[in-house]
């Protein structure tokens, strides 16, 4: 097959992924005294232009994010370049988390003003949800295809990758497919980013076990049975991976997004990483503002943030792929030495479906723990 990267033009818009956990709330403050008109304001022009935007985000000082980790996707220079340049504190928490426990913080620190001010979600977590979101549309709207953002505002895809299997060539021998990891020399060894279940990231890889065995978007039973043979073996390692564990040899296998797989390259010079020919299967994630945001113009200046150029670029400076690349590459504001630098990916991309999501999450929830859990 061709050698391709995930271009905006010849892919669907999806995702299935997410971050995790989050705190109980430890006060009940109402934040709604602190709204204001930014709260409706479904685009900077409703509040009188960027600068007003701006000005009405700084009085109100602060935004909250949730399940943001430094290491995904550059976040961690993402929100210290945001906080330096509006001089806004940002309060981020429990940054190892999943979608659906951004979705539970919201609604357990309703009218608080702990509340997340925005989401960055999987697929099938966000568009379960979009009762909950606030639509607003960025100013560069137009440079973000139809495909990738509901006609509203009410949410956009923001970054994307593939799924991949980095590994630790030091522990472990070459690996070029999902296949291999079968093998005795894998044992006690890989890891997978979290609960199917409740993580996109988790969700991802699965279904690429999936199509590498027979399946399809469509059936994602395969993937399932393939983690049980994995744990069966005796090689399926029950440990959510991070950058610790990685770089400790705890996990020295993980099935994770490729932009994640390819910062740990950046540390461990042993790390490889792979995207199987055979199973090449992308993801979008999905930005939102809370409805009930406790900073609502804070809220949209990160998001304004977030897709101008230089937001895009540093997700792009993370290894993700951004979802105005092809407007940026066309302007020429792109950062081309990080775009040169994105990994070549070989085989024909799966994107699944809104439908195939649905009915793949339905029968993991069904299936995973008895089989792989």
């Amino acid at each position: 097959m061709a050698r391709t990267t995930l271009r905006l033009s010849v892919v669907t818009a999806l995702s299935v992924l997410a971050l995790a956990a989050c705190a109980p709330p430890s006060d009940s403050g109402g934040a709604s005294s602190g709204r204001n008109d930014a709260a409706k304001a479904t685009s900077a022009k409703d509040l009188g232009g960027m600068a007003a935007l701006v000005k009405a985000a700084k009085k109100e000082g602060q935004l909250n994010v949730i399940a943001l980790p430094p290491d995904w996707a550059n976040y961690g220079n993402i929100i210290k370049t945001f906080s330096e340049k509006y001089g806004i504190k940002v309060s981020s928490a429990q940054p190892n988390a999943a979608s659906q426990d951004e979705i539970n913080a919201a609604k357990s620190l309703k009218t608080t003003s702990r509340a997340p001010d925005v989401f960055d979600l999987g697929q099938s977590v966000a568009l379960a949800n979009t009762s909950l979101f606030a639509p607003y549309q960025v100013s560069t709207w137009k440079d973000i295809p139809a495909a990738f953002k509901d006609p509203k505002g009410t949410w956009v895809n923001d970054y994307g990758g593939y799924m991949s299997i980095g590994y630790d060539s030091s522990k472990v021998p070459s690996v070029s497919g999902v296949s291999d990891l079968l093998g005795s020399a894998f044992r006690g060894k890989v890891a997978l980013n979290g609960d199917p279940t409740q993580a996109g990231a988790a969700f991802s890889g699965v279904m690429m076990a999936a199509i590498a065995n027979g399946g399809s978007a469509d059936d994602i039973k395969p993937g399932v049975d393939f983690f049980g043979r994995l744990k069966k073996a005796g090689n399926f390692l029950p440990v959510d991976p991070d950058p610790t564990t990685i770089e400790s040899g705890q996990t020295p296998v993980v099935v994770d997004w490729d932009y994640l797989n390819a910062a740990e390259s950046t540390k461990l010079k042993t790390w490889k990483v792979v995207v199987p020919s055979n199973a090449v299967v992308a993801g979008y994630y999905y930005q939102a503002i809370n409805a009930q945001a406790p900073h609502p113009a804070a809220a949209r200046l990160w998001e304004e943030f977030l897709y101008s150029d230089q937001g895009q670029n540093l997700w792009l400076a993370g290894g993700a792929r951004p979802v105005r690349a092809d407007a940026m590459v066309k302007a020429g504001t792109i950062d081309k030495a990080a775009y040169s630098a994105l990994p070549p990916v070989k085989g024909k991309a799966v994107t699944p479906t809104v439908a195939q999501t649905e009915k793949a999450a339905k029968y993991l929830s069904a299936n995973w723990a008895k089989v792989a859990g």
